[in-house]
C-alpha cells in the first residue's frame, strides 16, 4: 500500500519543518509526501524548499483555503493507495504509517482507519485522546465530529474517489462534512488499543482556536451536511431533524468550553447550559458544575512554546 500524506500549509514557519520530519522519519517507508505552500506570507514557501527528497512534492500558490490546498493535494498524490491529511503544525509518531497501513489493511471492507492523538498545549501540557468508535459511523458523526482533523485517520483512496473533493464554500468544519459523506460510503475501523499516532499542537492562530467559540461558525457546516444527497438519503427527515438537534447541543457545547477557555466565562456557562437543557445528560451536568474549577477541558489556554533549530516545539516529547 501506497501512502499518500497531504500538507495544507499557510503560515506554518515555525512548525512546517517538524511536520515534514515526522513524515520523512516514517518506518513504513513507501509514501509520498505533497505539501500544498496556500500563499504563505511567512517563511513556509522557504522552508518548504529546503527539503530535497525526492518522494517529497512542493506545490505554490495563491491563498485559497486548506479545502482547495487539500483538494490540490489528492490530485497530486494520484499514485497513493490511501491518504492522510496532516496539518502543517502538527507531527506524526514514528510508527503511525505503519500502523494506520496494517489495521486498514487487515479490514478490507472499511474505508478509513483511525488512531489516538496527543493534545501538545502552549504550556506543555499532554493530553491522549483514544478512539473507540468504529464500523458504520455516520449517526455518530452527524452528531458531532469525532476526528480531530486528518492526521490521524487514513482514507482508501477508492473511498476518496467515491466522496469527491472537500467542500471549498466552508471556512469551518469542512473535514466534519467530510467525514460524514465518507461515512456514508463504508464503516471506519479504530487501531486496537487506539495508540495515539498524532500530536496535536494548540496554539495560538489554529482555525479551531480562533473559530470554535463563535456560534455562527457552526451554521454553514451544519446546512451542509444535513442537505447534502448522501445524508438525506440515508434517513427519513423526521430522524434526521432529531440528529440535527443533537448535533446543535453539542455544538452549543463546544462554544461554551472554548469561551470559557478563552477568558468568557459566563458567556461560555450560558452556552454549557443551553447544551445541557436541549440534551441533558448526567455527565454534562457534572461537567456544568465543573466548568468553575478552571481545569480539565475547561483549562484556560497558555502562550505558545518555543521551537528549536530542527523546527521541533520545546514540549519535552520526541517528534
Amino acid at each position: 500500500m501506497r501512502i499518500g500524506v497531504i500538507i495544507p500549509a499557510y503560515n506554518v514557519a515555525p512548525w512546517i519543518a517538524q511536520a515534514i520530519w515526522s513524515v520523512i522519519d516514517q518506518t513504513y517507508r513507501d509514501w509520498s509526501l505533497v505539501i500544498v505552500n496556500d500563499g504563505s506570507t511567512d517563511a513556509t514557501p522557504e522552508i518548504i524548499r529546503r527539503f530535497s527528497d525526492s518522494r517529497l512534492t512542493g506545490l505554490h500558490g495563491a491563498n485559497y483555503g486548506v479545502s482547495a490546498a487539500r483538494n490540490r493535494g489528492i490530485a497530486a498524490a494520484a499514485d497513493a493507495d490511501a491518504l492522510l491529511f496532516l496539518d502543517g503544525d502538527d507531527w506524526l509518531a514514528p510508527d503511525a504509517l505503519a500502523t494506520l497501513a496494517r489495521t486498514l489493511q487487515d479490514t478490507p471492507d472499511a474505508v478509513a482507519a483511525a488512531a489516538g492523538y496527543v493534545r501538545v498545549g502552549a504550556d506543555r501540557s499532554h493530553r491522549t485522546v483514544r478512539i473507540s468508535a468504529g464500523g458504520d459511523m455516520l449517526r455518530q458523526l452527524l452528531v458531532r465530529n469525532l476526528f480531530i482533523n486528518g492526521g490521524h485517520l487514513l482514507i482508501r483512496r477508492t473511498a476518496i474517489n467515491a466522496v469527491g473533493l472537500f467542500d471549498t464554500a466552508l471556512s469551518y468544519g469542512e473535514d466534519w462534512h467530510y467525514w460524514t459523506r465518507l461515512a456514508t460510503f463504508g464503516p471506519f475501523v479504530t487501531v486496537r488499543g487506539s495508540p495515539p499516532l498524532l500530536y496535536l499542537r494548540e496554539r495560538t492562530g489554529s482555525a479551531y482556536r480562533t473559530m470554535a467559540h463563535s456560534p455562527a461558525r457552526f451554521g454553514p457546516c451544519l446546512d451542509a451536511i444535513y442537505h447534502h444527497p448522501c445524508i438525506t438519503a440515508r434517513f427519513p427527515p423526521s430522524d434526521l431533524a432529531q440528529l440535527r438537534r443533537r448535533a446543535e447541543a453539542e455544538n452549543d457545547w463546544v462554544v461554551g468550553r472554548e469561551l470559557i477557555r478563552h477568558g468568557h466565562s459566563h458567556e461560555g456557562r450560558s452556552w454549557l447550559l443551553r447544551s445541557v437543557k436541549a440534551v441533558p445528560s448526567a455527565r454534562r451536568i457534572g461537567l456544568l458544575c465543573a466548568s468553575w474549577s478552571g481545569f480539565g477541558p475547561f483549562r484556560p489556554y497558555a502562550a505558545s512554546a518555543s521551537t528549536n533549530r530542527r523546527g521541533t516545539a520545546c514540549t519535552g516529547m520526541a517528534a
